[in-house]
């Protein structure tokens, strides 16, 4: 809607549901264009002008013909010499009907000027333009098709159309050329495009249909029923001899009177039988991700048990800081297994890891406050695992070693942040405490201990990215990781 309304708010007087009644007709009229085989220009007046210039706010080109404006007329001015029979159409409030040269150029189109009512007031002027064709008589489906096209544009004239209930098109509902049903006023069919009738042949209905009622064939009773009831487009999905049929039945008014419906037909078998297939896909890689989350689980207890055995307090705690990285890993496979999608909110899984860091904080009085800022968005499992591992060493290290007991036993205080910061391809993860500090080399740091040696290697292995650390009242330590690391081209930014 924005380019829309950005137009009406600029250059004409609609407002507020005015200008609502115009988005909804923008998104539904693909319809109109198809049914007439024509461009359509929706021209609202300029404001303070008196009806004598027209911007196009909207522009929409048939798919079922060809289009006599190849270029974007959205945002131009036509003026009423060159639009008489739009400026008629708006001040009468009455359809208008004749030829003129395109817009721009040279050739002659036939033109429809539709005056859109809306609660009495006209707001715009709906332009239908055609190529003037030779002389031919219609075949049935065009005779048909410009007939519904033509209550529509009445529909549209006095305010029926489009639906103030029907906010939005779905994406992808049926469409024209999908297939076209239209129905009297008694309910029964009055013509069935060939598409529509493959598609009724697809159902298992092969009797005859023109004359017959769709509920005699058995065939969306409750959608017609309920579109022509509540007088509302209805839109519903029919299951039936291993096929699937979208359907979505219109009604055509009169008076605000039922008078018949059009009904547009898709063909959706293939589709969900690939959907099944997806969601089939899904379940079997989420439910491996649980399996390997459990596995990795059963590890980290085994390593558990087995460090009660061991007598000596450094193999100890070397177990132990095997099951913790065993156990970021395994948060990672959790997340992953809740997920239908292959990215998962990095988020989900810093929760669990700073507990456990919280956990770690020595057992000495020490009062070690753990921050979380910004947000890293949704990651692709190849860099959520090890940016885990990554993030888990950094924490443990700081809630372990940032902050040792001060001389005379006094309880120490400290703040340990996790900074998240997403740009341009690009995530930054930064861990900072205000302790003691590092040396300043961070690859001395790094022979020191087990833990910064795996963060160096992966991230400057596996994730591709950079790390440096700096001393400022503590230790800050900065991992820059590309998020178009190994030809991936990661979308899914935070909010």
């Amino acid at each position: 809607m924005a380019r829309l309304e950005e137009l009406a708010l600029l250059h004409t007087e609609v407002r507020g549901d005015g200008l609502a009644h115009l988005h909804r007709l923008s998104l539904g009229w693909r319809l109109l264009a198809d049914l007439s085989f024509s461009d359509l220009l929706l021209m609202v007046p300029v404001a303070g002008d008196g009806g004598h210039r027209f911007v196009v706010v909207d522009q929409v080109r048939p798919t079922t013909g060809q289009t006599v404006y190849p270029r974007d007329l959205v945002g131009s001015v036509v003026s009423e010499v060159e639009r008489p029979l739009v400026s008629r159409a708006w001040r009468t409030g009455e359809i208008c009907a004749g030829e003129a040269t395109v817009l721009g150029g040279r050739e002659r189109v036939r033109l429809q000027c539709i005056p859109v009512r809306h609660r009495g007031r006209v707001l715009a002027v709906l332009v239908r333009e055609s190529p003037v064709a030779s002389f031919r008589r219609p075949g049935e489906l065009e005779r048909y098709y410009l007939e519904a096209f033509d209550h529509l544009a009445r529909m549209v004239a006095d305010g029926t159309f489009p639906f103030a209930r029907e906010e939005v098109e779905l994406e992808g509902a049926p469409r024209v050329g999908d297939g076209v049903i239209l129905l009297d006023e008694q309910g029964r069919i009055r013509y069935a495009s060939p598409n529509a009738v493959s598609s009724l042949h697809r159902m298992g209905i092969h009797a005859y249909t023109t004359g017959v009622r769709p509920a005699d064939l058995g065939f969306a009773p409750e959608a017609v029923d309920s579109a022509l009831r509540g007088r509302i487009p209805v839109i519903e999905e029919i299951e039936r001899d291993d096929a699937s049929i979208l359907v979505r039945v219109v009604p055509l008014l009169e008076d605000r009177r039922p008078i018949g419906a059009l009904v547009l037909l898709r063909d959706v078998t293939e589709l969900r039988r690939r959907d099944r297939m997806l969601m089939s896909k899904d379940a079997t890689i989420r439910e491996i991700h649980h399996r390997v989350k459990n596995n990795l689980q059963t590890i980290a207890a085994l390593l558990r048990l087995q460090a009660r055995r061991v007598t000596s307090e450094e193999a100890r705690k070397a177990i132990a800081e095997s099951e913790r990285r065993i156990r970021s890993i395994a948060v990672v496979h959790e997340t992953l297994s809740r997920e239908s999608a292959e990215l998962v909110p990095f988020d989900e899984i810093l929760g669990p890891l700073v507990r456990a860091a919280e956990e770690a904080v020595p057992d000495d009085g020490a009062k070690v406050d753990f921050v979380v800022t910004g947000d890293a968005g949704q990651l692709p499992g190849e860099i959520a695992t090890p940016l885990a591992v990554v993030v888990n060493e950094l924490l443990q290290n700081a809630a372990e070693h940032a902050f040792p007991p001060r001389t005379g036993g006094e309880p120490i205080r400290g703040t340990v942040e996790v900074r998240l910061q997403r740009t341009d391809g690009e995530l930054c993860v930064e861990v900072a405490d205000d302790g003691i500090g590092l040396p300043d080399d961070l690859a001395e740091a790094a022979r020191g201990g087990l833990g910064l040696s795996i963060v160096q290697a992966l991230v400057t292995g596996e994730l591709g990215g950079r790390i440096d650390a700096s001393r400022d009242g503590g230790t800050r330590i900065r991992v820059r990781v590309p998020l178009r690391w190994a030809g991936r081209a990661e979308v899914e930014p935070p909010g």
